[in-house]
């Protein structure tokens, strides 16, 4: 890849690589404002539900700042929603409980005395101070004390009978006889209704409301379905930041494909055109081979001629013996060359594998009995499915390339066998110097040859050969030395074979 095509991608592939984070940033975000928000919202919840309760404690005030505690928690007690208001709390000055419905609150003293907002993983609790608000009829300028919750039995000395007083040493708040007011004290209807009660001394007062009187409420509040609510978003966000970072990875996948296809596409028309270049020269040289046959043959004749001729002149009839011989070998060259040119479509018919060798090997006894080779063929019958002169072909050369590998009295085998997972595997065997590792895919290269006046196209056209056929050729080593060339997945013929 060029270096500005380099820079390119990356470039795109940063740009979506931050686009995914971007927008995972951007859910982490959201996700963390919802949540907040959420929060705040239920702390709001909790202050509204404490300003409510501030309202139903002040409603229930009787006799002057007295407010029944059975009353009042019978009151909070219909306010308790299990999974959502868990608990109220009426707490004095102290931090002491006064008045309470639903589950107790589990709260220290100090975390009680610092009042605010605590979250625990089940329960939000707020402290509040007690807001009762301005009281229908009471002056501008008077201080509203703080409501007392007392029991029923304390809370009905506050409605006596007209005319009686408390006996005891809480004489002294009696009326005077004739039933008037006591001299120099207010008359009960200028005085505040929610000041101290006529019956209860400045004492008992004081305790009263220092130990009973209303200073802040608590409630918790179940977070179920704030933890709910939360994890669902959390849920969504991931999904959603998921599916960016997936739709940055396809992205990327796609523009690396993308690209790789237009590379691809611009190779495969240099390539088209190389191989139409290729054709072309091919057709040319084939055709230059087969001109130069015509003058090669012409000059081999007058040099047999030339040496018939000088019958006594033994110089000159070798100079015209070696133009024969080289002509020989030019030709040969020529013809393999042509060969190899030719396209290889293979016309698949039943031909009997045992015939074939047997035919092929009589073309080559000659140059078997001038080694004095001994070839060794398997018998057994067999039909495959092939072309027969394109096998014949290959088999010639197979043969003659193994005849001229062998030192004189070589031994040649040519076995096969079918097989379940090959199908049937033809295999020719000889005992030569062999072919070493590194050049055993080599050797099936046009123009590479391990003999000196080899010319390399031989294992080059059974290469064709068995491509057209789609079959496979290996090289292996023979043991204990030598070659074997191995076809292997060769069809055997559904015709039966006639005996």
């Amino acid at each position: 890849m060029r270096r500005p095509q380099l820079k390119r991608s990356l470039g795109i592939y940063a740009v979506l690589a931050g686009a995914g984070l971007a927008i995972c940033g951007w859910q982490w975000g959201e996700h963390r404002r919802f949540r907040e928000t959420s929060a705040q919202a239920l702390i709001n919840r909790g202050r509204d539900i404490t300003t409510t309760l501030g309202i139903v404690v002040s409603s229930q005030r009787r006799a002057g700042i007295l407010v029944p505690k059975e009353r009042i928690e019978s009151a909070l007690q219909g306010l308790i929603h299990p999974g959502e208001l868990e608990s109220i709390a009426i707490l004095g000055a102290t931090g002491e409980t006064i008045a309470s419905a639903g589950r107790p609150v589990e709260l220290t003293p100090e975390a009680l005395r610092a009042g605010g907002v605590h979250w625990r993983e089940q329960e939000l609790t707020l402290l509040n101070l007690m807001d009762l608000g301005p009281v229908p009829g009471a002056p501008e300028d008077k201080t509203l004390p703080a409501a007392v919750v007392v029991s029923s039995q304390r809370f009905s000395k506050a409605f006596r009978p007209a005319g009686s007083r408390p006996a005891g040493p809480r004489g002294s708040e009696a009326r005077p006889p004739g039933g008037g007011a006591a001299e120099g004290s207010p008359s009960p209807s200028s005085r505040f209704p929610y000041s101290r009660p006529p019956w209860m001394d400045p004492e008992e007062y004081e305790a009263l409301i220092r130990t009973k009187g209303v200073h802040s409420l608590v409630i918790s509040l179940s977070t179920a379905d704030l933890r709910r609510a939360v994890q669902g978003d959390f849920l969504l966000r991931t999904m959603v930041s998921g599916l960016a970072l997936g739709a940055a990875f396809i992205s990327a996948l796609a523009w690396r494909n993308l690209h790789r296809n237009s590379e691809l596409q611009i190779r495969l028309v240099k390539a088209g055109e190389m191989n139409s270049h290729l054709a072309q020269m091919n057709l040319a040289a084939a055709g230059l081979a087969h001109e130069t046959r015509n003058p090669l043959n012409l000059i081999r004749g007058l040099a047999q001629m030339i040496s018939m001729e000088a019958q006594g002149t033994p110089r000159l009839r070798e100079h015209a013996s070696a133009i024969i011989e080289e002509a020989d070998r030019v030709t040969v060259q020529l013809n393999q060359f042509i060969d190899y040119s030719k396209p290889r479509q293979a016309h698949l018919a039943p031909v009997d594998l045992a015939r074939l060798v047997a035919d092929v090997t009589r073309t080559l006894v000659p140059d078997i009995e001038d080694k004095q080779v001994r070839l060794e063929t398997d018998n057994t019958p067999l039909l495959i499915e092939a072309d027969e002169q394109l096998f014949r072909q290959a088999l010639f050369n197979l043969l003659l390339n193994a005849v001229q590998a062998v030192d004189s009295g070589g031994k040649i085998e040519v076995r096969w066998q079918s097989t379940p997972t090959e199908g049937v595997v033809v295999e020719v065997r000889d005992d030569g110097p062999g072919v070493a590792e590194a050049d055993r895919q080599e050797i099936f290269k046009p123009y590479v040859t391990k003999r000196p006046k080899g010319v390399g196209l031989g294992l080059a056209i059974v290469r064709q050969i068995v491509a057209a056929h789609r079959w496979d050729i290996v090289c292996l080593a023979n043991s204990p030395r030598g070659a074997v060339f191995r076809l292997s997945h060769l069809a055997a013929s559904a015709v039966r074979h006639e005996a």
